[in-house]
């Protein structure tokens, strides 16, 4: 039976390694010793997947000598997390990353990360697309695409990860992936901010829209191609996150518009919301390359405490008449 080895023991860590552990034997990673130990007992992630239970065939461990020999490892941490976790694993192993976003000072996207940390001839690529954990580590259906710059790594780890309710497409377009599962977070914010002042679906069908035309400019500006940012790294994964119930992202946005402060949403989550620190990077990223991204200032804006949330709304509709593009 083939090998994998996740690391990363949140949510979407553990639901895939359990989606897996019916076809393929797999090792999930956790930092903590501690957690390790409690998943291993209980079979429960109750901090990050309450009520679903790890399946007994899945390995769980803090040593990460217990995933040396696997077949393929699927890093499961936050962007921020990435560079460190790569600094352990063994490099020639094939690597695919479920992160999405920019690392937060240096503007680097995940396969920037990889690159500098494995070398650019590593194996590896992205793992992407409309999949909230909890539906997911349930059995329900779900449509994802793994990228890589290899078309035949891409299509050969599509191959392995692809069965059961988990639909895998695969892609060369590794910089659209990307580019459309970060961009996403910070649409998802705003989305929550609309939904939370109470403006309507009209508003949030037409900031998900300009949104998705934000993603296809800074995608294009970055060599990513149309079709990928209108497929389910980019549109799909955009719906998904800006109208989904179980969308930190969005949660962010819903709770900024009610007047809470960041630092307290923040500390209530529990879990990344890749969105916040993303939003800073891409506005940073489109000024450099002349893009123009007014959502995207928007929300960056209300995260530092620049603008209010009804504020930054106005301005949005008090821009000049423009063609739509």
């Amino acid at each position: 039976m083939t090998r994998v080895a996740v690391l990363g023991a949140g949510a979407w860590g553990t639901s895939i390694a359990g989606v897996l552990s019916t076809r393929l034997e797999v090792t999930l990673w956790a930092r903590d010793r501690a957690q390790a130990e409690a998943l291993a007992r209980t079979r429960r992630n109750e901090r990050y997947l309450p009520g679903i239970e790890i399946p007994a065939a899945v390995k769980v461990t803090a040593s990460l000598a217990d995933t040396t020999g696997a077949e393929l490892m699927l890093a499961a941490t936050p962007v921020s997390g990435l560079r460190e976790v790569l600094k352990k694993v063994e490099p020639r192993s094939p690597l695919v990353w479920l992160c999405k976003g920019f690392e937060e000072g240096s503007g680097l996207l995940p396969h920037q990360i990889v690159e500098q940390a494995l070398g650019a001839g590593a194996r590896c690529g992205a793992l992407s697309g409309p999949s909230f954990a909890e539906e997911v580590a349930r059995g329900l259906p779900c449509a994802l695409t793994l990228a890589a710059r290899d078309a035949g790594f891409a299509r050969e780890a599509a191959a392995l990860l692809h069965g059961g309710r988990m639909r895998v497409y695969y892609s060369t377009d590794l910089v659209g992936v990307e580019i459309g599962g970060a961009v996403k977070n910070v649409m998802a914010i705003a989305a929550g901010i609309s939904d939370g002042l109470g403006l309507g679906h009209n508003a949030r069908a037409a900031l998900i829209t300009r949104g998705l035309a934000e993603i296809a400019r800074l995608g294009a500006a970055m060599g990513g191609q149309a079709e990928t940012i209108f497929g389910l790294t980019g549109a799909g994964d955009l719906i998904l996150t800006a109208t989904g119930d179980l969308s930190r992202n969005r949660r962010v946005g819903l709770e900024l518009a009610s007047g809470k402060k960041l630092d307290l949403i923040l500390g209530s989550l529990g879990h990344v919301a890749e969105g916040v620190y993303t939003a800073r990077e891409v506005a940073k990223l489109a000024k450099a390359r002349g893009v123009d991204m007014p959502v995207t200032d928007a929300v960056n804006a209300v995260l530092e405490g620049k603008l209010l949330p009804a504020t930054a709304v106005e301005r949005l509709l008090a821009r000049d008449l423009k063609r739509e593009r």
